[in-house]
């Protein structure tokens, strides 16, 4: 019996505690999606529009991250390669959007824009601080805590950007800043990827 909560019970504490970790960011980040697409779309921004990506994307994340918690090795690698393959569609996506707004350019609205970039600051702040004491625990926690890190940096350029865009009133400061968001996320994509495939060559 002793055995068991030296080894099995303590495991079986660690994967209680991240389940309910992931499920508080999972519906943060999913109630923040449907908030900023709609705020997206509403003040015509590429680059908020990424974030709500972001959220989305971090959501279906989290989904996963629940589902490998106690599953072995090779399942968390596995979940962690489908995270990167996930992002890397996001920053595809955006991409098209960027492409689209240059082909038909116009100005997002600025204050749209900085009000839900804060909000979703706000939002992200609190999931990094939820997974702060789960980064390093094991590949799955740690691919969901690079997740969390780049939504802080998304906040932060979407407001940047709305600053921007009030300052000189024209739509360049959305697209550049989408544009580094699209970077931001394929840097994120292939560092998850390459360690999901060195995970599971170790694995094999």
């Amino acid at each position: 019996m002793s055995g068991c909560c030296e080894s099995g019970c303590e495991l079986n504490a660690l994967h209680a505690r991240q389940r309910t970790t992931l499920k508080m960011v999972l519906s943060i980040n999913a109630v923040m999606f449907f908030v900023v697409v709609a705020a997206a779309l509403y003040a015509g921004s590429v680059a908020l529009m990424s974030d709500s990506l972001d959220n989305l994307g971090d959501a279906l994340t989290y989904a996963l991250s629940i589902y490998a918690v106690s599953r072995g090795q090779r399942v968390k690698a596995s979940v962690a390669m489908f995270k990167g393959m996930l992002i890397l569609a996001g920053a595809l996506v955006v991409t098209a959007q960027i492409i689209y707004k240059l082909m038909y350019p116009s100005v997002p609205i600025f204050e749209t824009m900085g009000a839900f970039s804060l909000l979703g600051l706000a939002a992200n702040g609190i999931c990094l601080y939820l997974l702060w004491r789960h980064r390093e625990e094991d590949i799955n926690m740690s691919s969901v805590w690079e997740c969390s890190r780049n939504d802080i940096a998304s906040n932060l350029a979407v407001f940047i950007a709305a600053i921007g865009v009030w300052i000189t009133d024209s739509g360049w400061p959305d697209l550049f800043v989408a544009i580094c968001l699209v970077l931001l996320l394929l840097r994120s994509a292939i560092r998850i990827i390459t360690a999901a495939h060195r995970e599971l060559r170790a694995a094999a």
